[in-house]
Parts: C-alpha cells; sequence; structure tokens
C-alpha cells in the first residue's frame, strides 16, 4: 500500500517539498545553489504557457456550437457568474486582511514595470489599449497574455464562423492536435516536479529559513476561511431563495465531500454528485443533468478563490503593489479560468505561471505554491463539487423543479445512470480545476 502512494505524483512533490525545507534549513545559505535547478523547472513550464493558452483558448471558442441556451441555461449562467464574483472579490478582501505572501518577500532585482507604485498607473483608455497587440508575434516572444488571449479568441470566433460557412474543421482538428502535443510536453516536465520543487524549496528555506512554514500555513489558512465563508453563503443564500431546512444539508451532502475530499477530483465525485442531487435533495433530473454538467468546468468556486489568492500571495512575496486595475484584470482572469473562456489544462502548476506571467508578477514563491497544492486541492474540490449541487437547487427552485419530499425524506426516487464516456472531455477540464 504504502509503495502505491510513493507513487501517486502529489505525494512524490509533498515529500519533496518536505525534504527541502529541511534540507535547506540545515545547510543555510549553501541551499540557493540549488535554485538554478528550480529556476530550469519553472522556464520547463513557461515554455509551454503560450502555445498552450493560444491553443486552448482557440479550441474553446472555435468548439462553441450555440447549444445549451434557454431559460435554464440563463439561470444556471447567473448563479454561477454571480458566485464566481463573489469568490474572487472574498479572496481579494482575506488576501487584503492576512497578507498570505508577506514574510516571504525578495529582495531580488525587479522589473522596472514592477517596481512602479499604483499611483503612477496607466490610465484606463491606456490600459484597455495594451490589452490589443499591434504585433500579436511580439506580444508571443515577451509573454504579454492578455492580447494573446483577446488575438485567440477573436481567432476562434472566426474559424468557428468559417466552420459554419464551409464545414471545413481541419483548422481546428489542428489546433487541437497542437494542444494536446503541448500538454504531453507538460506531463513529460512535470516528472521532475520533486526535483524542482525539492531544490525552490531548500533554496527559499535556505535563504527565508522557517518562515517558509509560517507562511504555507497562511497561504492554506487563507484559502480555507475563504472556502468555508463561501460554503456558508450558499448555505445562507439556498435557504433564503428555497425555504428548505438548512439542517438536513449536511447528511445529504456527507458522501460527496468524502469522495471529493479524499479523491481532489471533481469528476470522479461526478456520479455521486448526480446521483445525490436526484435521490437525496430531489433536483429534477433535467435540470440536474443540465446544471451539474455546466459546474463541472464552470462551476469551481474553490478554483476562482484560490486563483486570486494565488495573485494576490505572489504580489505581496514579491512587494509588488498591484494597481486597480491589475487587481481587476487579476479578478476577471481567475473567473475566466473558472468559466471556460480560458481553458488552462495541466493542473495547477501551469495555472499559476499563467497567473504570474499575465500579471507581470515575481514567481520565486509558485514552488511553495505547487509543493502545498494538494491541500489546497482538498479545499477547491470541497466547493466546487458542493457548490454545484446548491446552484442547481436555486436553479430548480426557480422553476418549481425540487421535489420537496424527496429533500424531507418521505418520498423515495432513482436517478438516470450516468454515461461516463458522455463525459469524459468535461471530466479532464474538470480536474484542471480541482
Amino acid at each position: 500500500m504504502s509503495w502505491t502512494i510513493l507513487k501517486n505524483p502529489a505525494a512524490q512533490i509533498g515529500i519533496a517539498a518536505v525534504a527541502g525545507v529541511i534540507f535547506g534549513l540545515a545547510v543555510g545559505e549553501w541551499a540557493a545553489n540549488l535554485q538554478f535547478v528550480g529556476d530550469m523547472f519553472i522556464r520547463l513550464i513557461q515554455m509551454s504557457i503560450v502555445p498552450l493558452v493560444m491553443a486552448s483558448v482557440i479550441v474553446a471558442t472555435g468548439s462553441m456550437t450555440g447549444s445549451g441556451t434557454g431559460r435554464i441555461a440563463f439561470r444556471t449562467f447567473k448563479w454561477m457568474i454571480g458566485f464566481s464574483v463573489v469568490a474572487a472579490l472574498l479572496a481579494y478582501g482575506l488576501s487584503v486582511l492576512i497578507k498570505p505572501g508577506m514574510g516571504m518577500v525578495f529582495t531580488g532585482e525587479l522589473d522596472s514595470d514592477l517596481e512602479s507604485d499604483a499611483d503612477a498607473a496607466l490610465g484606463w483608455q491606456d490600459t484597455l489599449l495594451e490589452f490589443v497587440s499591434k504585433n500579436i508575434f511580439e506580444a508571443m516572444a515577451s509573454a504579454t497574455m492578455v492580447p494573446i488571449i483577446i488575438f485567440s479568441l477573436l481567432f476562434g470566433i472566426a474559424l468557428r464562423q468559417h466552420i459554419s460557412r464551409t464545414g471545413n474543421d481541419s483548422v481546428l482538428s489542428f489546433v487541437d492536435q497542437i494542444q494536446q502535443i503541448v500538454l504531453t510536453m507538460i506531463r513529460l516536465v512535470m516528472y521532475i516536479a520533486p526535483i524542482g520543487v525539492f531544490c525552490l524549496l531548500a533554496s527559499l528555506a535556505g535563504d527565508v529559513g522557517f518562515g517558509v512554514v509560517t507562511t504555507a500555513v497562511k497561504y492554506l489558512g487563507t484559502t480555507l476561511i475563504g472556502v468555508l465563508l463561501l460554503f456558508v453563503l450558499f448555505v445562507g443564500v439556498v435557504t433564503v431563495r428555497t425555504r428548505l431546512s438548512p439542517w438536513k444539508l449536511p447528511s445529504k451532502l456527507a458522501e460527496q465531500t468524502a469522495i471529493a475530499v479524499t479523491t481532489t477530483s471533481s469528476a470522479v465525485t461526478f456520479p455521486t454528485v448526480l446521483k445525490n442531487t436526484v435521490e437525496k435533495v430531489g433536483v429534477s433530473q433535467k435540470i440536474a443533468n443540465f446544471t451539474l454538467s455546466v459546474g463541472l468546468t464552470m462551476g469551481s468556486y474553490g478554483a476562482v478563490l484560490n486563483y486570486m489568492i494565488v495573485v494576490m500571495f505572489l504580489a505581496q512575496a514579491g512587494n509588488v503593489q498591484l494597481s486597480v486595475g491589475a487587481i481587476v484584470l487579476g479578478m476577471c482572469l481567475a473567473i475566466l479560468l473558472n468559466m471556460g473562456t480560458i481553458t488552462v489544462p495541466g493542473g495547477f502548476p501551469v495555472v499559476a505561471m499563467f497567473l504570474a506571467t499575465s500579471l507581470d508578477l515575481p514567481f520565486e514563491a509558485v514552488g511553495l505554491l505547487i509543493a502545498v497544492d494538494w491541500f489546497a486541492g482538498i479545499f477547491r474540490t470541497f466547493l466546487n463539487v458542493n457548490g454545484d449541487t446548491f446552484v442547481a437547487m436555486l436553479v430548480a427552485n426557480a422553476d418549481d423543479e425540487i421535489d420537496r419530499e424527496v429533500y424531507n425524506g418521505h418520498k423515495t426516487v432513482t436517478a438516470d445512470t450516468v454515461d461516463i464516456e458522455e463525459y469524459s472531455d468535461t471530466f479532464a477540464k474538470a480536474d484542471a480545476a480541482d
């Protein structure tokens, strides 16, 4: 059994992280000699981000067919977007209050652009103008992510129109193959993640000392507090809107919560969530099928919260004063990552590097975030999974599609069997958010 656990990539990274901190604390400043290995690991991830983001956004927008419209879709998206915005705002507020990145301040030279104060920031017109590049290849070379995303969105929309007009999807298939190849590259890079994380954390621990441990605890603590507050908010909104007893929810959510926190996978938990939402909560099969399947990739509220905390953590760790525009952009990117407009598969390391690159933040502390991401993943998945059930309840309540006798335990219904193959692509995207 122990050997099986050691084969788990998350376990390997966790062991390497602990070993790196212990080694760095033991040898002190000498551990800085290992920094270049960690930097090489980070660069290997960085070099894949631009082609991955471009291919992912083009494929996501180019594949849109306009399905899923109607009243149910509108209500589903309304609640999902609303809760995502609240999650981003809460993450910002908690990060300002708790300051999870403080104590990890890096004294190395930063880009001159990063040292500018918020007062010296561009006006809003100039900021918006910078979202569009005069030369997309220049933007790609400098990894200026927002213009790259804008270009990719327009390219994807134009590609969708081309496919609709000609029926020829060869370009979409080509870009999709590029995406798959880049993902394979990232998987190859992740084989050396334990070595990279060991070296990064050894260097950090040698430089910062025991502050590495306390900072990791503050980061996880900020994420956990945010998840619990959002969960309470969900329960409160559901209680007010549906007039159903909140005291009956724990027993209805217990099974899916147990699976979510032990597997850290929304995809693995999905069949149980669908079954419980219909059989225990009383949501109609029609509403559950649509809302929960959309929620797999668009209802990752724990991810939105965590991504925004990552933005603030990196800014605080690099002693970077974010302008109002940069904070809003960070929130938008966190929400867009969740909503599926920007599909960045490959797991948390890629997401963290994407956010750092997009906002021009120092990424020396990314190794620490990767090291403790298994714990953060538990928190994210807990909220992602149960948040989907709550949204399904809110959508169903508006159309009187909740069977209150089922919710109160006076009636029994059976949910339809889930076709796992039907959701295979969605499962992959959901796991990327977890």
